[in-house]
């Protein structure tokens, strides 16, 4: 059996999670309706004007390549280690870049993942 208590603590959860979404008891809700938007075609193929060019980042730290890709509007980074060895690059400007994938000038989708290949600055 459930003791009275439980679903006490549970009510006041529950309340609390609904108060908080606006949702809670008093809560009104609104909706309106739009025809001009439903009748609007939506294109599923990406357009020029959403893509953008990955910027050249060859010879900078890494931290510098990561600042020049998220200024373009790239965001979704991966970074290697350039020697094979698989390590961390956990201070970013003490590593080089020496390559990057796609190469500069391609033009990508904003969600495409960019990887910065890198290797520390005394192994240059």
């Amino acid at each position: 059996m459930i003791s009275p208590i439980r679903v006490a603590a549970a009510a006041v959860v529950l309340s609390a999670g609904l108060a908080a979404c606006g949702a809670g008891p008093g809560a009104t809700t609104t909706s309106a309706t739009s025809t001009s938007a439903a009748a609007e075609p939506t294109s599923a193929a990406p357009t020029s004007a959403a893509l953008i060019k990955v910027p050249d980042v060859s010879g900078m730290n890494h931290q510098d390549a990561q600042n020049a890709m998220q200024k373009a509007g790239l965001y979704n980074l991966r970074e290697v280690d350039g020697t094979g060895q698989g390590r961390a690059l956990l201070i970013d400007r003490n590593w080089i870049q020496t390559g990057q994938d796609p190469a500069p000038g391609t033009e990508v989708q904003p969600d495409a993942v960019i990887t910065l290949t890198a290797v520390k600055t005394a192994e240059r």
